[in-house]
């Protein structure tokens, strides 16, 4: 004979251990493998939860659990609101192996009732979960993740080539905040890889152009246009609200100007360039590894360093390097993965072949080197000839 509600739930109580709010948390104090697990769904989860706890939703439990806690002797504890669901979630959890299983009596009401500790957390809403589900279901991300990408500001320099894919794909994974610092308009031949750009944008300046794309892209990221050019004088204030500074310039005046400003500021420089069918990303972050000034101290001469009008760039080769200018941005965002910190990527497009260099910090490096003053901005010529120091 099938069992009745009331005799399920009569045997799941004499199989599966029971513990109170206060002893739950009496474990958790004095063991701290113990891990509570809310299996409450999102709303509920919005109107309150303990601050210690994983969530895993039941609708996702089985397919989540083992990547969240994968050693099966880990002593676990579950949570509903009430303390019913949290008993069918324990006998799914024993037969699944994990041998140290309890269930809280009375759920989150209960804790709440005992008077311990709770809070009301920054929850997604139902639509941006929607949005970004494909995110949240890693977990590498998560919806703490997707709320770390909504809460963070990163700053581009430069809405061409590169900045202009970074953009897209920064804004589209939900980057709370992205600057802008441009002074150039859209000019016909940007359009050949400069995609946030349209024909019908021709001679607009490239900051509004980049907030109209971008906003009918995803309108929830706040797009600031910095319509202006990076010098010393003004650098460091552009710079400081931000986590990250994304480097899309393809110039060496500005590209050591804002080396600097993140060297001194301690800001990770995501920087990538492009020739021709080459291209290379690394991420500059100081303390934590070498600056550009540690791999090229000093700009070349002009005739060494022609720019992209001069030589020339695939259309195509840009988007590849803002995208991965993208991602190293996220994983930083994030704290998942190994950062290009200390090493360049570098891209051969007719070959189809990645390389990756390490690169070592210059301990004479003035403007990394541990220990070393900042020894102020260099006001590099149009050449890079003659140079005078603020």
């Amino acid at each position: 004979m099938s069992e009745t509600t009331m005799e399920l739930l009569q045997r799941l109580r004499q199989n599966i251990s029971e513990v109170t709010p206060g002893q739950a948390l009496a474990m958790k104090q004095n063991d701290a493998r113990v891990q509570l697990v809310d299996i409450r769904d999102h709303d509920e989860v919005g109107e309150g939860c303990i601050a210690e706890a994983q969530h895993i939703p039941r609708s996702h439990f089985e397919l989540e659990i083992e990547s969240v806690i994968p050693q099966r002797d880990t002593p676990v504890i579950l949570y509903c609101a009430g303390g019913i669901r949290s008993l069918f979630v324990a006998e799914t959890l024993e037969r699944l192996g994990y041998t140290n299983v309890y269930s809280m009596a009375d759920g989150f009401n209960g804790w709440k009732t005992a008077g311990l500790p709770w809070h009301k957390p920054a929850v997604l809403q139902p639509d941006e979960r929607m949005r970004y589900r494909r995110h949240i279901s890693i977990p590498e991300v998560g919806e703490e993740g997707q709320l770390a990408l909504k809460n963070s500001r990163v700053l581009l320099v430069g809405a061409g080539g590169l900045g202009c894919p970074a953009a897209l794909y920064l804004a589209a994974a939900g980057v709370g905040q992205l600057g802008i610092v441009d002074f150039d308009v859209v000019d016909e031949s940007n359009l050949q890889r400069q995609i946030l750009h349209t024909v019908a944008r021709v001679g607009h300046p490239k900051t509004a152009s980049a907030v109209a794309a971008l906003n009918a892209l995803n309108p929830a990221t706040n797009v600031v246009p910095i319509e202006t050019r990076l010098t010393r004088d003004n650098i460091e204030e552009i710079f400081e609200p931000y986590q990250i500074v994304v480097d899309g310039t393809d110039n060496f005046p500005t590209r050591y100007l804002i080396n600097d400003a993140c060297s001194k500021l301690r800001i990770p420089n995501v920087h990538g360039s492009v020739f021709r069918f080459e291209g290379q990303v690394t991420v500059f972050k100081n303390p934590d590894g070498p600056c550009y000034r540690c791999l090229y101290p000093e700009p070349p001469p002009p005739e060494h360093a022609p720019s992209c009008a001069e030589a020339g760039v695939l259309g195509v080769l840009p988007g590849v390097v803002g995208l991965l200018q993208a991602v190293e941005t996220i994983k930083l965002l994030l704290n998942i993965g190994e950062p290009l910190i200390g090493q360049l990527l570098h891209y051969d497009a007719l070959e189809g072949e990645f390389r990756k260099l390490k690169i070592k910090p210059a301990p004479s490096c003035s403007y990394c080197g541990e220990g070393k003053e900042f020894p102020g901005y260099v006001d590099y010529q149009q050449v890079c000839g003659q140079a005078d120091r603020k």
